[in-house]
């Protein structure tokens, strides 16, 4: 029966060839991609969410999330209030604020 099944033979360890340096190189290329694929531009969104949220002003119109459009009639240090129809105000929190829409976007809505 041992024609069906090839002999195993065990094979020599490999030597100390430097195999620790091409790992710390191929670890490094890898950190240096996923930086400048995934951490980098997520940093510069939130950097760019948050001065949009320094610079907001009363009667900016406001698109909230879950799609809530409406204009900023107060803001708080934390909380932002929104006018979404004649007389209908909602506060919502500042990081719920998606984008700053241009001016008239209400009327056309």
């Amino acid at each position: 029966m041992s024609f069906f099944i090839s002999d195993a033979w065990a094979q020599s360890a490999p030597g100390p060839a430097g195999g620790g340096i091409e790992l710390l190189i191929m670890m490094a290329i890898f950190f240096a991609i996923m930086y400048f694929m995934v951490i980098r531009p997520q940093q510069k969104r939130a950097k760019a969410h948050k001065s949009m949220l320094d610079a907001l002003s009363k009667g900016d119109e406001v698109v909230a999330g879950g799609g809530i459009l409406g204009k900023v009639s107060q803001i708080g240090e934390n909380f932002v209030e929104l006018e979404i129809a004649d007389n209908v105000r909602i506060k919502v929190q500042k990081q719920a604020i998606g984008t700053v829409m241009p001016k008239g976007t209400l009327k056309n809505a």
